[in-house]
């Protein structure tokens, strides 16, 4: 595969049948508080692993909302996600996180209306990748998340970035300037594309 920009990156992976069977914007569950909880827990593990903690609460009690786990006790909410890992820290940046998007923003709904990127990294446990995560899947912002499998993806092809920024900016920038020959293919919506062309990336490389 080769590609001189990432326009030409999105070209090739679309001739190829990566998000067959998958959600329209990849990501399940798009544009509910269930995004910021993966978000959190996919850090460090498998998203597999991922699945079987939102499952355990699901099963049992049917959507995650973001004023249960804002009451929850720490201990709690680390048995019901177990199986993600790290779940003593999850657990409590999960309730922090929480409590402070209901302190600052009043209900998820305004949240995913007004949040910013840079509010999103002052909380504790939000990194680029998962405020990136959260932006483009919970709240539809026009936001390219990259992540292990975009950087080594670029890296094979002679791509190294000196920061995240750098590597999200390359990929976005590929796309905005060739956007009239893509905008039809995805309904005029930017951030359909990105969350499609972060996907496509996952998936070819987690089956490459």
């Amino acid at each position: 595969m080769e590609f001189s920009n990432s326009y030409e990156l999105l070209i090739e992976l679309r001739k190829k049948d990566l998000l067959k069977n998958k959600p329209k914007f990849w990501w399940p569950n798009v544009g509910t508080f269930e995004v910021v909880v993966g978000a959190i827990l996919t850090q460090n593990t498998k998203w597999e692993n991922v699945e079987k903690a939102l499952n355990q609460w699901k099963m049992k009690n049917g959507k995650w909302k973001m004023e249960a786990v804002a009451s929850f006790e720490p201990s709690f909410l680390a048995e019901l996600i177990k199986p993600a890992g790290f779940y003593n820290q999850k657990a409590k940046r999960l309730i922090a996180l929480s409590r402070n998007i209901l302190r600052d923003f009043g209900n998820f709904e305004s949240f995913k209306e007004n949040v910013t990127r840079e509010w999103l990294l002052a909380q504790k446990g939000v990194g680029f990748e998962t405020a990136d995560s959260i932006l483009c899947y919970a709240c539809f912002r026009e936001t390219m998340v990259v992540d292990a499998y975009t950087k080594r993806l670029l890296k094979k092809r002679g791509y190294e970035f000196e920061s995240y920024d750098e590597m999200r900016e390359w990929c976005e920038r590929g796309v905005e300037e060739n956007w009239d020959k893509l905008s039809s293919i995805y309904e005029n919506d930017l951030n359909l594309c990105f969350a499609r062309f972060h996907g496509k990336i996952v998936e070819f490389m987690k089956n490459g």
